[in-house]
C-alpha cells in the first residue's frame, strides 16, 4: 500500500499464496495486504525489504564541539584505562566552565565507542575443554564475611577449597591457621580420599607451602614435592598475578561462600555450639553440591588414578625443649606443658589445628594450636599445668611475666579484673591463686567463677574456706567392720602340722 512499508512478514506471506495453483497474483497479494505493482516486483526479484539507509545526519550539536578529539583522544591513546569521569575533570582544566556533570553520560558513551573502534586489543579469554580426571585444583578463601561465631566469639577462618575440573565434584574443609603445607596436606589428602582416586594433575596459585617464588623459574617446596611424588600427581601452577587462569576453583569459591550465605540465611542464625557443628554445616552443603555432579563425577571417577596404600604425613616435625617455666616454644607461641615434662626433649607434631606431643614414641599430650599474630609472639597458658606448682608459692603470682595469661577466660577474668581495681596487692593475688587451686583439685573452674563473681558484684568476698566447704566432693562415711582375733594357740596347731 502506497505510503507504508512493506514487511518480510508479508512478502513469506504472498509467496507462500503464490505457490499455490488456486491464487493467481492478484489475490495471492490481496491476501498478504499488498499491491499488485508490489507483487510484481516480488516476482521479478526486484523488490527489497529492509534497506534502510544509514542515517547521515546528526540528531543534536555536539556538546563537545570537537574538545574530545582535540584534548581526550590524545589522553586516551597514551593511556587507555583512564577513566571518563577522569577524562571530565581533565577537560574541566583545560577549558574552564565549559564542561561540568551534565556532559558525563554523553562522554561515557563516547570514551566506549572510541575504545570499541581505536582502542588497544584486550586480552582474550579461551573456553577451555577439561579432560575427565585430568586435573584437580586448589585455592584457599577466606570466609570471616560469613561472620560466624562460636558459642558467641567471632570465628576467623579460611577454607581450603579442592576441585575436579571436569566433573565439578568439590571438597572443603575449615582452615584455622594459614596456608600452610600443613593445611594444604592434609586437604589434599582428605579430598583424595573422599574422591577415591588421583587426578594427573594438581593445580594452586603459588602458595609458600608448595612453591619457592622467590626463583623465576616454578620450583617446589621439598615437602610438596615429595607429597605430590607420593599421590602420583603433577604439581603444576598459574602465573603470578593471573587469577583468571585459576577460573575453574576462583569462580566456585564465590559460588561456594554463597551457598553457605543462603544455608545460613535458612538457618536463623551464624552461631555454633562448637566447631564440630560447624563443620557438619559445611560438610553438608558439600555434600548437596556433589549430588547434582554425580553423573559427571561417575563418569570422571573410572579415570582417575589409584590411591597410594596409605596416607602420609600431613603435619610438619619439631623437637623442642620444656624450660624450668614449664613451657614450650612452638611457630612463636609459647605453650604451658605439665611441670612433670621438665627437662625433657619432645617431639612435636604440627597440625593446622593442634599440635601433638610425644616423649619417645608415646603420645603424652595434645594441645590446641594457636596461631601468632604478624611479628608479635602469642601464648597459650593453661594455668592447671602449673597451678600446683604455684599454690606452693603465691608471691610469684604477682610480678609473673605470664600472670593475666594464667587466669583463664570468662568468670574468673572478670573475677581478676574485680580484683585489682585499686591495684594489684599481695592478698589479691593469694586470693586468686587460692581459686585457681580449688577449680583444678575439684574440677569445678565454671561453677567456682560464677559463685565467687556473683558474691563480688553483690558487694561481698566470699572466703576461700567458704569455697573449700561449698565444692569439696562429699566424703563418704566408710561402714565400721568389727573382726574378732583368733587365739594363738590355733596358730600353734598349724606349725606343728
Amino acid at each position: 500500500m502506497s505510503g507504508k512499508s512493506i514487511t518480510q512478514e508479508q512478502v513469506k506471506l504472498y509467496m507462500s499464496h503464490r505457490k499455490q495453483p488456486t491464487y493467481t497474483q492478484a489475490s495471492s497479494a490481496a491476501k498478504a495486504g499488498i499491491s499488485e505493482r508490489t507483487a510484481r516486483r516480488i516476482d521479478t526479484g526486484k523488490h527489497q525489504t529492509g534497506t534502510t539507509l544509514p542515517r547521515q545526519y546528526k540528531t543534536r550539536k555536539d556538546p563537545f564541539n570537537g574538545a574530545f578529539e582535540k584534548h581526550l583522544v590524545p589522553l586516551l591513546e597514551l593511556e587507555p584505562k583512564l577513566q571518563p569521569i577522569t577524562l571530565l575533570e581533565a577537560l574541566e582544566e583545560l577549558e574552564p566552565g565549559q564542561f561540568d556533570n551534565s556532559h558525563l553520560r554523553t562522554l561515557q558513551r563516547r570514551v566506549k565507542r572510541w575504545r570499541a573502534q581505536e582502542g588497544p586489543e584486550q586480552e582474550v579469554i579461551f573456553q577451555q575443554k577439561h579432560i575427565a580426571g585430568d586435573m584437580g585444583i586448589s585455592d584457599y578463601t577466606w570466609a570471616n564475611e560469613l561472620k560466624i561465631t562460636i558459642s558467641g566469639e567471632a570465628f576467623k577462618h579460611k577454607l581450603y577449597h579442592y576441585r575436579l575440573v571436569y566433573s565439578g565434584w568439590t571438597y572443603a574443609q575449615i582452615v584455622l591457621g594459614g596456608e600452610s603445607f600443613e593445611s594444604l596436606s592434609a586437604g589434599l589428602q582428605n579430598a583424595l580420599w573422599q574422591s577415591g582416586g588421583v587426578p594427573t594433575t594438581h593445580r594452586t596459585d603459588s602458595l609458600s607451602a608448595a612453591f619457592n617464588n622467590h626463583y623465576e623459574q616454578e620450583k617446589l617446596t621439598e615437602r610438596y614435592e615429595k607429597l605430590c611424588q607420593y599421590c602420583g600427581i603433577k604439581a603444576t601452577r598459574n602465573n603470578k598475578g593471573i587469577a583468571h587462569e585459576n577460573g575453574a576453583i576462583e569462580s566456585p569459591n564465590g559460588h561456594l561462600k554463597c551457598k553457605i550465605e543462603q544455608k545460613l540465611l535458612l538457618r536463623g542464625g551464624r552461631d555454633f555450639a562448637s566447631l564440630s557443628d560447624y563443620e557438619a554445616f559445611i560438610d553438608e552443603i558439600i555434600r548437596k553440591i556433589n549430588q547434582r555432579c554425580k553423573t559427571r563425577f561417575d563418569e570422571e571417577k573410572i579415570h582417575l588414578k589409584s590411591l597410594p596404600s596409605r596416607r602420609t604425613n600431613d603435619f610438619s616435625e619439631l623437637y623442642v625443649k620444656v624450660t624450668t617455666r614449664s613451657t614450650i616454644s612452638v611457630k612463636r607461641v609459647t605453650y604451658t606443658v605439665p611441670s612433670r615434662l621438665i627437662g625433657t626433649t619432645l617431639l612435636v607434631h604440627i597440625y593446622d589445628e593442634r599440635l601433638d606431643l610425644f616423649y619417645g614414641h608415646e603420645l603424652t599430650l595434645t594441645l590446641k594450636r594457636v596461631y601468632a599474630h604478624r611479628h608479635i609472639r602469642s601464648r597459650a597458658i593453661n594455668y592447671k599445668h602449673i597451678i600446683h606448682s604455684l599454690a606452693k608459692k603465691p608471691n610469684a603470682f604477682k610480678s609473673s611475666a605470664y600472670r593475666d595469661d594464667i587466669v583463664p577466660e570468662g568468670d574468673f577474668t572478670l573475677i581478676w579484673t574485680h580484683l585489682k581495681q585499686t591495684g594489684i596487692h599481695d592478698e589479691d593475688c593469694h586470693y586468686m591463686v587460692s581459686l585457681l587451686s580449688i577449680a583444678d583439685t575439684y574440677d569445678c573452674e565454671e561453677a567456682l567463677g560464677r559463685f565467687v563473681l556473683t558474691s563480688l558484684e553483690a558487694g561481698n568476698r566470699v572466703s576461700i574456706r567458704q569455697c573449700r566447704e561449698f565444692f569439696a566432693p562429699v566424703l563418704t562415711e566408710m561402714p565400721q567392720l568389727t573382726h574378732q582375733q583368733h587365739d594363738l594357740s590355733s596358730y600353734n596347731a598349724l606349725l606343728r602340722n
